[in-house]
């Protein structure tokens, strides 16, 4: 049985073998490799790519085919963000050229999770197939060939893995998205507001920044004391080094420094109600507040103040994060089978600063 998002009507395709990873990124300094979880523990899938074509002129669009099957014996439930089709708006894919991996330049959002309409199950042996874009939301500006494929990381529900990688030639183009942001920008002084933000709106968000900005003093005051392998270190971040440690630091007090000193506008126009916020990280420092986080506590779990702390850590000129994994549960998790991806993950930094439950 096989569902398909979207129908797409491909020219040529090409389907490789895929790899079943035990995680998504080789571990780094000294982290070890995360234990491989049983079929009966979890399901598990395998990921295909193929492409119409083996070259796209810069004025195409260029899009890939992801199919994703369940392999086990139990269902296995995804998020519509995790899987192809046009619900795949983050970055899924590894996309690199001549070895050297480019940029993700879409959005990265802050997720609610627990929402029925926002999973979707693959029975035993069932199959999702859907388009993928890849123009537009990675840095495809210089000419050259392209490797591409898709990724995901290791859950309660199912092992990660990574599928077949296709190569592509891709003519540089602009990305048209970016022009936009640049021709939308506003200029802040301090904190602003776009998008009408009402009087209402502003005071919550003033509030939720000043929150904020504590929670970026206390962290980096806490990481400025004795290194050492602390539990609300490892539990967000997992494996302890000096280094590992001073990255966080260095995270930190480059998300201080832009809560302190950076022109922060904070856009009010976005009504998605299973959406907190997002940012592109490549457009700082312009925050885009969702249905979500009218919702949220000012601070305290995936509250308003930890939201503008996660979307702060995306920007490229902060710490530059990514969405590896959402809510306190996968991101434990992720600490502990990859922990590399941790400190590079925007909601670990979040619950790192809001600390709660508090750990010492």
């Amino acid at each position: 049985m096989s569902k398909s998002l979207r129908g797409f009507k491909w020219l040529v395709g090409t389907v490789v073998g895929v790899s079943l990873l035990g995680a998504c990124g080789a571990p780094a300094d000294g982290d070890t490799a995360p234990t491989e979880a049983t079929d009966q523990a979890q399901g598990a899938l395998t990921a295909t790519v193929s492409v119409p074509k083996a070259s796209m002129a810069a004025n195409e669009t260029v899009t890939v085919q992801v199919t994703l099957t369940n392999t086990s014996s139990v269902p296995v439930s995804l998020h519509k963000w995790e899987v192809p089709g046009t619900g795949l708006t983050e970055g899924r894919l590894s996309v690199m050229r001549d070895g050297q991996s480019v940029a993700y330049t879409g959005a990265h959002y802050k997720r609610v999770l627990g929402r029925p309409e926002d999973v979707v199950t693959l029975a035993p042996g069932e199959s999702l197939s859907g388009p993928v874009v890849v123009s537009d939301v990675y840095d495809l500006s210089v000419t050259g060939t392209y490797a591409i494929r898709y990724e995901l990381e290791e859950r309660a529900s199912v092992t990660a893995l990574a599928s077949n990688e296709v190569s592509l030639f891709i003519e540089g183009r602009r990305n048209s998205r970016e022009e936009t942001q640049a021709m939308g920008q506003v200029t802040a002084q301090g904190l602003s507001y776009s998008g009408a933000c009402t009087s209402s709106e502003q005071g919550s968000i003033s509030t939720a920044f000043n929150s904020a900005k504590t929670y970026s003093t206390n962290s980096l005051s806490y990481l400025n004391g004795t290194p050492s392998a602390t539990t609300r270190f490892t539990t967000w971040f997992g494996t302890y080094s000096t280094t590992n440690w001073g990255t966080i630091r260095t995270n930190f007090s480059k998300i201080k420094t832009a809560f302190d000193s950076a022109n922060v506008v904070v856009d009010c126009s976005c009504n998605e109600s299973g959406t907190y916020a997002y940012v592109y990280s490549n457009a700082p420092y312009k925050i885009y507040v969702c249905g979500a986080f009218w919702n949220a506590p000012n601070t305290g779990t995936d509250s308003r103040a930890g939201t503008l702390v996660h979307e702060m850590s995306h920007f490229t000129v902060v710490a530059g994060t990514s969405d590896y994994a959402y809510g306190q549960s996968a991101a434990k998790n992720l600490a502990r089978t990859n922990p590399a991806r941790a400190r590079a993950n925007a909601d670990s930094h979040e619950y790192f600063t809001e600390n709660t439950p508090s750990l010492p």
